[in-house]
């Protein structure tokens, strides 16, 4: 509001503009924001549940507003470092699973007291162990989603297939059935997997019983050059070989989301988070169906990454009681009901349902719980496997052994 002061004004009435500026000031000064950083999966997937937590601690808040800042998986934790660094963190953050035990360790986030959340009695016993750092917990788990695959049951039953595959072999052969079918379609590939895709290609190293790294003897080893890891590699190369020869997936991170491609009409499948079902497009939504990827043994599921987020306080917050509370109304028990009917595995074992992503978590695998795997992500050592073994720079067994001995030297520093 603008005030013209004139002169003659009785004094009086200067005194009363002074008072109402006063006051506006004042307001503005008691107003309070509560910074909540978000990946995009939220914004993308389920915008009504952020709105629904943010609504209710407003209303019990008054004076108090939410800004949810929404970040990318690829640059979040170089951005929360410089905000560490800055001691201008946000209130609350969502951290993937495998990035928590760092951040813990170096006492950057905040001992919660479990009691203050909804079933967390009932959490699951590996979600409540991404947030926990020597028996204390940092981080309230918040969701998990197993890999299934997302398919258009129009072009399987258009190549004569009406049920899904029990067996990796008959689900290759399936896709390259459909990818012949659909020459017509520009850079169409049946499964669309980005080469530099880990998730997927590490599920094919578990289903032959391989690993990444095992601990022993005071010190990390990597396992990815192991005969039984090697099988997986040279397996995952053979089949991505098969299914993917007019994809447009590229080997530098670049590809675009593979819900994306799928509602382009330019892939038939898409393994991933149960949730892809949200974005595959209007045109093809009718038809999208899901089912468990077998695994190379007849009527086994292959193993997926149960991956997930926890959601926690940094240590540099000024608003820790509200961020308390705004993170127990986002997990609460309405919540998590909500995320497991958008496709997610809920928190809490009394809230599983029988999806094919909860069916899909019964075999599962995680990363190496080490201090330093957010530091073998970061330096895509994976990823720079993957691209070495599909480009044919080098075999399969250089590759992983390359990979092997960088994972071992990551892990045990100090």
């Amino acid at each position: 509001m603008r005030y013209r002061v004139i002169a003659v004004i009785a004094a009086a009435a200067v005194l009363g503009v002074v008072a109402a500026r006063a006051t506006a000031s004042g307001q503005k000064a008691n107003a309070h924001t509560l910074t909540v950083w978000l990946q995009v999966d939220a914004q993308n997937g389920w915008p009504d549940l952020v709105a629904a937590a943010n609504n209710k601690f407003e209303a019990a808040n008054p004076g108090w507003s939410v800004n949810v800042q929404y970040q990318q998986w690829t640059d979040h934790l170089q951005k929360f470092d410089a905000t560490i660094a800055g001691n201008d963190t946000p209130d609350v953050i969502e951290m993937g699973n495998t990035e928590m035990t760092k951040y813990m360790a170096a006492g950057a986030f905040t001992n919660l007291t479990a009691s203050k959340f909804d079933n967390s009695s009932k959490w699951l016993t590996g979600m409540r162990a991404w947030g926990t750092y020597l028996g204390k917990l940092y981080g309230v788990p918040y969701y998990a989603g197993s890999r299934v695959i997302t398919y258009r049951s129009d072009l399987f039953k258009k190549a004569g297939f009406k049920k899904p595959p029990t067996s990796l072999s008959q689900f290759q052969s399936q896709l390259v059935k459909v990818g012949k079918m659909e020459k017509r379609v520009k850079g169409f590939a049946p499964l669309y997997v980005g080469g530099e895709d880990w998730y997927s290609a590490l599920s094919f190293v578990f289903d032959y019983g391989g690993s990444i790294a095992t601990f022993s003897h005071g010190k990390w080893h990597g396992t990815l050059n192991s005969k039984a890891s090697i099988a997986g590699l040279t397996r995952f190369k053979q089949f991505f070989k098969a299914t993917q020869s007019r994809s447009t997936a590229t080997l530098d991170g670049s590809n675009p989301f593979p819900y994306t491609v799928y509602s382009q009409g330019r892939t038939a499948a898409n393994y991933g988070p149960a949730w892809y079902t949200c974005c595959t497009g209007k045109k093809y939504a009718k038809g999208t169906k899901q089912f468990v990827m077998p695994s190379h043994v007849k009527g086994q599921a292959i193993p997926g990454f149960l991956g997930g987020s926890t959601l926690a306080i940094p240590a540099q917050s000024s608003s820790k009681s509200q961020a308390i509370e705004w993170l127990a109304d986002f997990t609460s028990n309405a919540s998590e009901q909500a995320l497991e009917k958008k496709g997610n595995i809920p928190n809490a074992t009394n809230l599983l349902g029988k999806s094919i992503n909860e069916r899909a978590a019964a075999r599962s695998w995680f990363v190496p719980q080490a201090k330093h795997w957010v530091d073998v992500e970061n330096g895509n050592i994976v990823k720079t496997m993957l691209a070495s073994i599909l480009t044919g720079r080098l075999t399969v067994t250089q590759a992983a052994t390359v990979a092997s001995d960088n994972i071992a030297q990551t892990l045990n520093e100090k």
